[in-house]
């Protein structure tokens, strides 16, 4: 047997084996956020956070759903009681190609932003020299807008 026929069957299984993993390994599909109004929770995240809504399944006027990329959701679902305090560091972050633009966007919509210290309308430089800002949602729930990969 010549010795790559040899190496043949190792060879099957070692792809076998690959495959299998990159069919098992995890990737993101949505976060949701729990609303007390979804007709503005919805306004904000269409018009000032300009995302597309897709089709949600359950048709009941409690969900609306937004296509983040090409394998990511948010999910916004109504039926939180109160508007409860978020902290910072739980965020959701999305980037564009320059933050200061963004924020001639955030003006037009009076959202308040500003850097993490909460100085208003301060960017915050991280140490890689990413640009990014935050502010909050109707709900609370806060997000930050960065120039990472542009």
């Amino acid at each position: 047997m010549k010795p790559v026929a040899k190496l043949l069957p190792f060879l099957l299984m070692l792809c076998f084996s690959l495959n299998i993993q990159a069919q098992t390994k995890p990737h993101f599909n949505h976060t949701t956020i729990y609303v007390t109004d979804l007709a503005r929770a919805s306004a904000f995240y269409h018009n000032v956070m300009q995302l597309d809504t897709i089709p949600e399944p359950f048709h009941d006027h409690h969900h609306t759903w937004f296509n983040l990329s090409n394998h990511g959701e948010l999910h916004v679902v109504s039926g939180a009681k109160t508007d409860i305090p978020h902290d910072i560091n739980i965020h959701l972050a999305f980037s564009v190609p320059s933050v200061k633009d963004f924020m001639v966007h955030l003006d037009k919509y009076k959202v308040k932003y500003g850097n993490w210290a909460g100085d208003y309308k301060v960017i915050q430089p991280r140490p890689d020299k990413v640009n990014q800002i935050y502010f909050q949602d109707p709900d609370g729930y806060w997000i930050e807008v960065n120039d990472d990969r542009f």
